[in-house]
């Protein structure tokens, strides 16, 4: 773990307290990533994120400083997070019951601090913490420093996903069972 390194959990009430650098931070990583990396998009989904029940946020911070973040919340039976899913999945893939899957939506650090163990440390916190039987996240195919990390903390890939959001890239859909250990690695 990196000297002075603080985890700490929030709830949405929480961390509404610090929206504009949980949104300054996001623009940072994505800077020049186009519309859909935009600062009005990400505001209008943090907002409809921090609603659903059972919304966790953990941040990283050192000496005070917002370094990273990570969030996500359980998919509840009646989720539109599968929309856009391609095909085939196996049958049942897209069933949820609100107990079932854990959507990690957000991984972000400062690219100052990235390939330090920040990620990890944070994707660790997070999951460890989650009483659902799997998680879920979608990553970009062509981010392939990501997809050897989640790789390497035994996410596998399932099918891939475009969501219908005006300008929404098509991500690759992981999965990792929440019964599984993360991998300690240290990030290249």
């Amino acid at each position: 773990m990196i000297e002075g390194l603080q985890l700490r959990h929030h709830s949405a009430d929480e961390a509404r307290g610090n929206l504009d650098q949980l949104v300054d931070l996001y623009l940072e990583v994505y800077a020049g990533g186009g519309e859909f990396y935009s600062e009005d998009r990400y505001r209008r989904q943090l907002d409809l994120h921090m609603q659903r029940a059972g919304w966790e946020l953990v941040t990283a911070s050192i000496r005070g400083s917002l370094v990273g973040y990570i969030y996500g919340f359980p998919l509840p039976s009646h989720t539109r997070w599968w929309d856009g899913i391609h095909q085939p999945v196996p049958p049942g893939f897209t069933e949820e019951d609100g107990a079932r899957t854990f959507a990690l939506s957000e991984l972000l650090v400062h690219p100052a601090w990235q390939r330090q163990g920040v990620a990890t440390s944070l994707h660790d916190e997070l999951i460890r913490s989650r009483s659902e039987r799997r998680a879920t996240l979608l990553v970009r195919p062509d981010n392939a420093r990501a997809r050897t990390l989640y790789n390497s903390w035994g996410w596998k890939k399932v099918t891939k996903l475009r969501p219908k959001w005006a300008d929404a890239p098509t991500f690759d859909v992981l999965i990792r069972s929440a019964a599984t250990e993360p991998r300690r690695i240290v990030e290249n």
